[in-house]
């Protein structure tokens, strides 16, 4: 399991009931040597896998898909050096160290 923060870096609770970040922290470990999206891919199976969707953009408070208003960024965690950016509607963009990025639905 990985530990989400807020947006105000606070902690966010594993307790799915109260927690921002749901079940999402338990897909991740950080001793599997594996990337995130391998990770998310086989352990979010019941939710589909990982499926990235192309269009998106991000800044360091939103996420932008064309015609839709800003997603705010709701929290983050960190995978070794990948950057795990959960933003409100369920969206997870995975940040690799150079720049590049996937953004999928986690919900």
């Amino acid at each position: 399991m990985i530990s989400f923060i807020d947006r105000n870096g606070e902690l966010c609770d594993p307790d799915p009931d109260i927690s921002i970040a749901g079940h999402l922290p338990y897909f991740f470990d950080p001793k599997d040597p594996r990337p995130a999206a391998a990770q998310l891919h086989e352990n979010y199976g019941h939710g589909g896998g990982w499926r990235p969707m192309q269009g998106f953009r991000y800044t360091k408070q939103a996420l932008y898909y064309p015609g839709d208003p800003p997603y705010p960024l709701a929290a983050l965690a960190y995978l070794r050096g990948e950057e795990l950016r959960l933003y409100r509607s369920a969206w997870l963009a995975i940040v690799q160290p150079d720049g590049s990025f996937e953004v999928g639905r986690v919900d």
